[in-house]
């Protein structure tokens, strides 16, 4: 088996687990709107380790949810990986953000499932991913409209999931569309996606890999009176 410290702070949810394997040991999240990553991230850590009863020298490797998501939330969760990575000579996995949502949901054979992420405006977020939560469509940055999906919804029920589902409520109606804006980005369901690629040795290159933006960073200021 193989013991990682698996990291997600590409939203709101500041969460931190260790699995072994394909099961989770121990799970420390917040999920607050204020974005508290830089104070608690490194606390949870400290925290998951205890309550695991390891050490960092224990571990086999770090994995870290990549986005898309919040540019600040997705620094900080990667800087903090990285560091671990080159202080304990341990590898990097990088965990697709949407692809742990999509493992969230219960979905039937035959289902469709589209983790949606909110963005500016009437933009998200997306991916789309079949019941065995296998990619079918890439990563996008798309503006909501009510021909949204439409492809998915006419051929099977599709689960709409995440921060972006309330915004997409509002346009979208379809008998195929089941919504759930409950759904955040978590550490416990990273733990499958990096034991599956710790398997395969599919590592990233710790000195080069960033985060997943999808789009470019824009920083707002405040206009002069």
């Amino acid at each position: 088996m193989a013991r990682i410290l698996n990291l997600e702070t590409a939203t709101t949810n500041c969460s931190v687990s260790i699995s072994n394997g394909n099961d989770i040991v121990c799970v420390r999240e917040n999920n607050a709107a204020n974005y508290s990553h830089s104070e608690q991230l490194h606390v949870f850590i400290k925290e998951a380790l205890e309550e695991a009863s390891l050490s960092f020298l224990d571990l086999d490797a770090i994995a870290v949810s990549k986005g898309p998501g919040s540019y600040t939330g997705l620094r900080i969760g990667v800087s903090a990986a990285k560091g671990l990575c080159f202080s304990l000579d341990l590898p990097l996995i990088s965990v697709p953000t949407l692809q742990s949502m999509a493992c969230q949901v219960q979905a039937l054979e035959g289902d469709m499932v589209i983790p949606v992420l909110d963005a500016r405006r009437m933009e998200v977020y997306s991916a789309v991913f079949d019941y065995q939560f296998k990619e079918i469509r890439e990563t996008r940055a798309e503006i909501i409209d009510g021909d949204s999906f439409s492809e998915f919804l006419s051929a099977s029920k599709v689960h709409l999931v995440g921060s972006g589902a309330e915004k997409c409520k509002e346009v979208l109606n379809h008998p195929n569309i089941h919504f759930d804006t409950t759904i955040v980005p978590s550490a416990k369901e990273m733990a499958q996606i990096a034991f599956k690629k710790f398997q395969e040795g599919a590592f990233e290159d710790v000195a080069y890999f960033e985060p997943y933006y999808l789009k470019d960073f824009v920083l707002q200021t405040k206009k002069k009176n």
